[in-house]
C-alpha cells in the first residue's frame, strides 16, 4: 500500500525566541530539526508534504534545495494542526493509501520506529492509529483518553483538560497513520469550539469513533523519541539525548570513544572499527571515517568529510568538505577545507588550505597527491595542486601548482646579526 507523509512545520515556535530562524530550521550537530524528520521517512514513503507558515520562504528554500521528493504546502493563516493537514487535501484528492502525519520538531524519532508504527496500523486493520507514550510528567502534552474497555476514546489537549484528565500519564506523541480515503472527509468537518479557537488534529480520533472507524493507539516504549523542541532548553536537551544514542551505537560497533561526556558525533557519520575518538572532538553533518583512525583530541569535522583507513587527524584540527586517503597524517593546529589529500601524505602543524576568496565569495579546491609532505606553518592558496611526492618547506606560501617530487621553498634567506642583542643592551 502506498504511503505519503505530511510533516507539520508551520508553527512560529514562540518560546524559541528566534526572530530570524523558524523553529524547524534550528540545528542539532549541523542538521536541521526538519531534516531529521524528512530523512526518517524518505526511505519508505512515496512523497512528502511539508506544511509551511512562519518564515515560509526559508523553510521552502530548505526543502526544495535538499529534498527532491518533498513538496511544501502553505498554511495561512495558521488555525491549528487540523487546519494544517486540511491544506494538503487538494494534493491527495484521489489518493487511496496511508498518510503518515508527523511534527517537524521531533528529530529523535527513528525510521525503524515509524516503520513499526505503520506495520501496527496494517496488522490491526486500523483506519486511524495514533502514537502514544507514557510520561511521568505529562505537562504540555495532549492526554490519551481511553474507554472503559481500554479502547481509544479521544485525545484532550492540556488547555482543555479537566483535573482528572490532566492526571493521565499516557500522552499523544503527535504522530498519526490514516487510511486516507476513509478519514479525509474529517478535515472538512472539524470544529474550533475549544480554548484556542483552533482546529485540532486530535479531534479526528473522536470523529473516527462517531463514524465507527477502527481507531487504535500504538504505545511507544522509548518516550525520548518523541521529545519535542519548543525552547532553546529543549534543543540543548534533545542534542544531548541524540548524542548519547549516537555514541552508544558507535561504541557497540567497535569504536573507542575515550570520553563520551565531551565527544559529539552526528548520526549521519559512519565510523569504522578500531578507530579512536579522543576527548573534546566535535563531528557534525554527514561524514565517513574508516578503520584504525585516530581523531582528536579537540578536532572538529564540519561535514562532507571522508577519511579512509589508518588516518590521523590531530588535536585542534578542523576539516570541512575534504577527502583524506589512507595512511595520511594531518598535524595539529591545521585547517583542511575543500581539499583532497592522497595516500601517505603528511601535513605539518599549522598548515592552512586557503580555500575562500572574500572578494568573489567563492571557494576553491586544494589537491595533494600521494606521498606529498607539507612543512609546518604552510599556506596552500587554492586552487592549487601539489603533485605526487612533492615537498613543501616549512613556512611555505604556495600559490601555484608544484610538479612531482619537487621541493618548494618560499622563505627568505636566514640573516644572522652577531652580537646584536648585546649591542642593544649597551645602548
Amino acid at each position: 500500500m502506498d504511503i505519503k507523509a505530511v510533516i507539520l512545520a508551520a508553527g512560529k515556535g514562540t518560546r524559541m525566541k528566534s526572530e530570524t530562524t523558524p523553529k524547524v530550521l534550528h540545528q542539532i550537530m549541523g542538521k536541521t530539526l526538519l531534516g531529521y524528520v524528512l530523512d526518517n521517512v524518505k526511505n519508505f514513503v512515496s512523497e512528502e508534504f511539508v506544511i509551511v507558515g512562519h518564515h515560509a520562504e526559508d523553510v521552502e528554500k530548505f526543502v526544495n534545495t535538499n529534498y527532491s521528493n518533498a513538496k511544501t504546502v502553505l498554511q495561512t493563516p495558521q488555525l491549528g494542526t487540523g487546519h494544517a493537514v486540511s491544506m494538503v487535501c487538494p494534493n491527495l484528492e484521489n489518493f487511496d493509501g496511508l498518510v503518515l502525519i508527523l511534527c517537524g520538531d521531533t528529530p529523535l524519532i527513528k525510521e525503524e520506529t515509524l516503520k513499526n508504527f505503520v506495520e501496527f496500523h496494517k496488522t490491526h486493520s486500523s483506519d486511524i492509529t495514533v502514537m502514544s507514550t507514557i510520561f511521568e510528567n505529562p505537562t504540555n502534552y495532549g492526554r490519551i483518553i481511553r474507554d472503559t474497555d481500554n479502547s481509544l476514546k479521544c485525545i484532550v489537549e492540556e488547555k482543555d483538560a479537566n483535573t482528572e484528565q490532566k492526571a493521565v500519564k499516557e500522552v499523544n506523541a503527535g504522530i498519526y497513520c490514516l487510511n486516507w480515503s476513509k478519514v479525509k472527509s474529517a478535515f472538512g468537518e472539524l470544529k474550533s469550539n475549544n480554548a484556542q479557537g483552533e482546529y485540532y488534529l486530535t479531534d479526528i480520533i473522536s470523529w473516527g469513533k462517531i463514524q465507527n472507524l477502527n481507531v487504535n493507539a500504538y504505545i511507544l516504549d522509548d518516550s525520548d523519541e518523541i521529545y519535542g523542541i519548543n525552547s532553546r532548553t529543549n534543543l540543548a536537551e534533545a542534542t544531548k539525548m541524540m548524542n548519547r544514542r549516537n555514541l552508544e551505537k558507535y561504541m557497540v560497533n567497535g569504536v573507542t570513544i575515550v570520553d563520551p561526556d565531551s565527544t559529539w558525533i552526528s548520526e549521519d557519520t559512519e565510523i569504522g572499527q578500531d578507530t579512536i575518538i579522543y576527548p573534546a572532538t566535535y563531528i557534525e553533518g554527514k561524514n565517513k571515517i574508516g578503520k584504525n583512525c585516530k581523531i582528536g583530541p579537540c578536532a572538529h569535522l564540519r561535514g562532507d568529510v571522508e577519511v579512509f583507513d589508518n588516518v590521523k587527524v590531530g588535536n585542534f584540527v578542523e576539516v570541512k568538505k575534504a577527502t583524506i586517503k589512507s595512511n595520511t597524517n594531518v598535524g595539529h593546529l591545521s585547517y583542511i577545507g575543500d581539499a583532497e589529500l592522497g595516500e601517505n601524505v603528511n601535513i605539518g602543524a599549522g598548515t592552512i588550505t586557503a580555500n575562500y576568496n572574500p572578494l568573489t565569495k567563492t571557494k576553491s579546491k586544494t589537491t595533494l597527491k600521494d606521498n606529498v609532505k607539507i612543512g609546518s606553518n604552510s599556506v596552500l592558496v587554492a586552487p592549487v595542486t601539489i603533485e605526487e611526492g612533492a615537498n613543501i618547506g616549512a613556512g611555505g606560501i604556495i600559490t601555484k601548482n608544484i610538479s612531482p617530487w619537487a621541493l618548494a621553498i618560499t622563505r627568505s634567506p636566514l640573516k644572522v646579526l652577531e652580537n646584536w642583542v648585546k649591542r642593544q643592551i649597551k645602548q
